[in-house]
């Protein structure tokens, strides 16, 4: 389980359903702040759509 909030590109990448995102993930996350909810991640350029499941994985702390 990662938190979306602290986690690295690197530690967000070697989340399967995430792998290749943590670049873009932690960009949005500079540039327009903490995710307050797990829908939020849907404005990440790229993973629209690709959010069912995360809640296994990820956790916003």
């Amino acid at each position: 389980m990662i938190d979306i909030n602290t986690a690295s590109a690197e530690e967000i990448d070697a989340v399967p359903e995430l792998q290749g995102h943590g670049f873009e993930v932690v960009r949005y996350r500079d540039e327009r702040g903490r995710f307050d909810a797990l829908r939020q991640l849907e404005e990440v350029p790229g993973l629209a759509g690709k959010i069912d499941g995360l809640e296994a994985v990820v956790r916003i702390g």
